[in-house]
């Protein structure tokens, strides 16, 4: 990933704090030349020093077969993104696009049954334990987990590389700044709110 010197980010506790809170992923591999993509639910596991990323796939997906065959798999986080209107700034400029991007990579490996139920029994506590009714791995009937299971594959890919670009208008003078966060609220979208609030705080942590 194309990172400019303003956007990169190397505080590793950050980037995971980020993956944690942005986990549907897209895990990306070669097959005889054509890269495969599947947009999936991750998890970040860390074991001793090591960190993996943690997931399953469905059985009937080719992509799970060309796992541990490749040598690089590439997993990609995106968060909040926005457009930026040239017109918010003090000077002519051009528009741009603001955005906050992770791409991981490192090599995967096939989980076997009980390494994926226990990577399944963590995803849906991390996703069900503060709702009303949760379901939970051992709240189940054995005999729908048995079908459930034969359909899919668990995979975990050991971390190597991390790129992460978070472009929130760091180039921007302080004047220009503060207006792109106060146009970004008034756009009305989700997104665009989101990255307002993102700008903010990292005035504020900043300080």
């Amino acid at each position: 990933m194309y990172i400019p010197k303003y956007y990169k980010v190397t505080n590793v506790d950050d980037i995971w704090d980020f993956v944690q809170n942005n986990s549907f992923g897209t895990i990306v591999t070669t097959a005889q030349g054509k890269p495969i993509a599947t947009h999936l639910p991750l998890q970040l596991i860390k074991e001793g020093d090591t960190y993996y990323i943690t997931g399953h796939i469905a059985y009937g997906n080719p992509q799970w077969r060309t796992f541990e065959a490749c040598e690089d798999v590439l997993v990609m986080f995106q968060g909040p993104h926005a457009y930026i209107s040239s017109s918010w700034y003090e000077k002519e400029n051009v528009p741009t696009w603001n955005y906050q991007a992770v791409h991981v990579y490192g090599t995967a490996s096939i989980l076997n049954e009980e390494e994926l139920k226990h990577d399944l029994t963590m995803l849906l506590q991390k996703y069900e334990k503060h709702r009303k009714n949760p379901v939970l791995w051992d709240k189940l009937s054995p005999q729908l987990l048995e079908s459930q299971l034969k359909g899919i594959v668990g995979f975990k890919m050991k971390v190597g590389e991390i790129q992460a670009s978070y472009k929130l208008s760091q180039n921007r003078n302080e004047k220009d700044y503060m207006n792109i966060i106060d146009q970004l609220r008034n756009e009305g979208d989700s997104n665009s709110k989101q990255m307002a609030e993102l700008m903010e705080k990292r005035l504020k942590d900043e300080i």
